[in-house]
């Protein structure tokens, strides 16, 4: 947990640049999947920590647009669950890389290394993007 707080403010406000990071060959656990919002922030800076955070938060704003715009109530349900899945995975990662939680092993959505968990995420993207095709499943 050390490390990925020094690995956090270590890269400043403009980061370091990318792939220059040095906490993730040996010192963080799980750099490319359960830590990689510090990589991000080593490499990026609070600028670039600040740009990922915002565009999490720009489109869990999309997704719940698009649920209340949703006329079906088991379309809206749908997408909303989807969105608050996601906006909970964010939450529970970022918590843990400030220490706020302990590491729990929740990737980030869309930015950690793939396996099980980036295949059911697009799958619910899947949804959600179905239902503002269709307007219904």
């Amino acid at each position: 947990m050390r490390q990925v707080i020094l690995s956090l403010g270590s890269g400043g406000i403009s980061g370091l640049g990318i792939g220059r990071s040095r906490q993730k060959y040996a010192y963080l656990p799980e750099a490319t999947t359960d830590s990689i919002f510090a990589v991000v922030g080593e490499e990026l800076g609070f600028i670039g920590g600040v740009l990922l955070i915002l565009s999490f938060v720009y489109y869990l704003s999309l997704i719940f647009k698009i649920a209340a715009h949703e006329h079906d109530k088991f379309s809206s349900t749908l997408v909303s669950g989807v969105g608050a899945w996601i906006g909970l995975q964010v939450c529970l990662n970022l918590a843990a890389m400030v220490a706020l939680i302990p590491l729990t092993g929740v990737p980030l959505p869309l930015v950690s290394y793939g396996g099980s968990a980036l295949v059911t995420m697009l799958a619910g993207i899947g949804l959600v993007l179905s239902v503002t095709r269709h307007g219904k499943l």
